[in-house]
């Protein structure tokens, strides 16, 4: 596996949480959610992300509320 890229996934990264060592370090961030039952603030909306609840539950309401 290639070396995480952080330079260039912080121009991307929506995790508003800027105080996190994993941030920029997707791999790192989809470990470490994993492990913890819950999903990466990626996967959500802004508004969503923001609560910090990176549940799966409120990662369905999030996409639902999306969708309707």
């Amino acid at each position: 596996m290639s070396e995480c890229q952080q330079a260039k996934n912080l121009e991307r990264c929506t995790c508003t949480n800027i105080e996190c060592p994993r941030r920029g370090k997707c791999c790192a961030c989809a470990s470490y959610r994993r492990i913890r039952g819950e999903m990466p603030g990626c996967y959500f909306s802004k508004e969503a992300e923001k609560t910090y609840d990176r549940s799966f539950e409120n990662y369905m309401r999030d996409r639902k509320s999306k969708a309707s």
